[in-house]
């Protein structure tokens, strides 16, 4: 009788479930290929979540399917303010009550309690919404919203609004915020003895 020659020694690669079994050929590799498929989908799922782009594309689905709900700021601070006019008529909930800033370039910023998922600001443009109220002042027609983060990270969006009476809703999206500050820019119907107008800015959550 010959003696039964030795089995080569397995790659390093066939040592490694699912591939470590000597098979015969089609045997089981079907099952092979499936285990190694889920791997590596799974692998470049993990890969892919921890990656900011895909954090945030949970977050994003998070909030659309999520309720919101209304947060106020803690204190509301104005850079100028034109008399009996100040920036906490922004946030009293009225809109016949407005912050006038004397000039675009004038800032308001909104600090909050504790940090939050910011998902929605609506912005109620002018003196009122009453639409024979609304053009008695000037009005800012873009917006630059920056947002500060608990961490002190900061982000900035340009916001045009349109010159109409009523709120405006600007969807955001933005995690662990600590602090708001709104900019007017590009006004319309501002001259003398005229200023600029915003009656209300309110803040929502994700709930």
């Amino acid at each position: 009788m010959k003696p039964l020659a030795k089995a080569a020694p397995l790659p390093w690669w066939r040592t490694v479930w699912p591939f470590r079994r000597r098979v015969r050929a089609s045997s089981g590799g079907v099952t092979r290929f499936l285990v190694i498929l889920l791997v590596v989908l799974a692998l470049c799922a993990g890969g892919f979540l921890l990656m900011p782009a895909g954090r945030a594309l949970i977050e994003d689905t998070r909030d659309k399917l999520g309720k919101a709900k209304s947060v106020t700021p803690m204190s509301t601070e104005a850079s100028a303010s034109v008399p009996g006019h100040p920036a906490k008529n922004t946030t009293d909930g009225l809109s016949n009550r407005y912050w006038g800033a004397p000039a675009t370039g004038a800032s308001v910023t909104y600090t909050f309690r504790e940090p939050f998922r910011l998902v929605d600001v609506i912005i109620t443009n002018g003196a009122s919404k009453d639409p024979q109220k609304y053009a008695l002042q000037a009005r800012a027609l873009q917006v630059e919203l920056e947002v500060t983060a608990e961490d002190g990270t900061t982000h900035k969006k340009e916001l045009t609004l349109s010159d109409k009476p009523g709120g405006q809703t600007i969807a955001t999206g933005y995690s662990d915020v600590q602090k708001v500050r709104l900019v007017l820019r590009s006004a319309v119907g501002l001259a003398p003895g005229r200023h600029l107008a915003l009656a209300e800015v309110e803040f929502f959550q994700r709930s």
